[in-house]
Formats: C-alpha cells, structure tokens, sequence
C-alpha cells in the first residue's frame, strides 16, 4: 500500500493501519529529531518527541492535504515544529548536527593513521554545520544526510524552494571558510558531505 492508500484507509476507520506509517518513518523522523537536539544536549528526549510528532499527525491526519505536501514531508514539518518548541521551552536555540550516527563519507584507506585523522576532519566538519544559523542548519541536514529534494525542504521549512538553495549555497559557504584554515584548498574538503554542490 502507497502513504495515500494508508492514509485513505486509516481516514475511513481502519485506525490500526496508522501503525504501518509509523513503521516506515519512525527511524528517519528519530534521527532527524535526534540530530537537532544533540547540541542543546536534549538527545534523551529524541524518544518522547518522535512519539508526540507522530501523535500529532495521528491528531491532524484528517486535515492533510496530499496536494500541499506529501506525507513526508509533512511529517519532518511536524517533528521540526515540535523540536523548535521543545527548545524555545528549554530556553535553547541551539539546533544541531548529531556528533554520532550519520558520518560524511571519505574515500581514505583503512590505516589506523588515516583512520584516525578522517575521525578528526569529520568532527571539524561536524563542529563547522553545528556553527551555522538554524534554517542553514536545517537545510543542510535535510538535503545531505536526509536527501530530500528542494521542494520538500522548502515544504518543511516554510521557504520557497530558491530561498532553500540561497540557504544552502550560504552554508556550505560558510562551512567551506571555516574549514580552509585546516584544509587550505585541499580536494579532500570535496570529499565530505554537505561540501558538494548538489
């Protein structure tokens, strides 16, 4: 069954289907919480707000509109709000990128050497996205290790689609210059994640 069928379903009474749409987002829309609470050091609460962002849905289902957004992307609009108020309660604007989990990919030997300054220049990658304002943060995320496409980012975040890549084009501008001092103009810069310029 497609998201719209499930939807038309669970709509109609069979409420239990819900069940299958959590199965297919719940570890996407876990990590992507996880990820934008691990610098305001809330990552224990990752559970407890995938569980609200799908109750919500579960609440709100009737109201969706397959000809706004798809459900997905619906769904990541859902989890995002719920987070950025979870924070604004915390008093913490701080949105960040998981400093574990999704690793940007090197093509380095396995040397134990390399092994350990990949490690390095990941965590220097990691530190030059947890320094970007929030919706660049966001965007990245979304795009690079979500790899959803422009116009759900959009979605999600409330820009039009330009405006996403103006948000992108800056951040990985602004990731770039923070680490030039450490990488000069090494291709290796090229090599990470959310460095290209797709």
């Amino acid at each position: 069954m497609t998201d719209s069928q499930l939807i038309r379903e669970i709509k109609d009474g069979n409420v239990e289907l819900y069940s299958e749409l959590m199965r297919r987002y719940q570890r996407k829309i876990l990590a992507f919480i996880y990820h934008m609470l691990k610098s305001a050091k809330l990552e224990l609460l990752a559970e407890d707000l995938c569980s609200e962002t799908f109750y919500k849905a579960y609440r709100s289902l009737h109201s969706f509109r397959e000809l706004d957004a798809s459900f997905s992307t619906w769904l990541y609009t859902i989890a995002r709000n719920t987070v950025l108020s979870e924070l604004r309660k915390q008093k913490s604007a701080n949105v960040s990128l998981d400093e574990s989990g999704f690793e940007p990919v090197a093509a380095l030997d396995a040397v134990p050497e390399q092994q350990v300054l990949r490690k390095e220049r990941m965590a220097m990658v990691r530190e030059a996205i947890n320094n970007l304002p929030e919706k660049q943060r966001s965007a990245l995320i979304l795009r690079e290790y979500d790899q959803l496409d422009y116009q759900e980012i959009a979605n999600i975040l409330g820009q039009t689609v330009s405006s996403v890549k103006s948000l992108l084009f800056r951040a990985r501008a602004s990731v770039k210059a923070q680490l030039e001092p450490y990488f000069g103009q090494s291709p290796l810069l090229e090599e990470f994640e959310g460095m290209n310029t797709r």
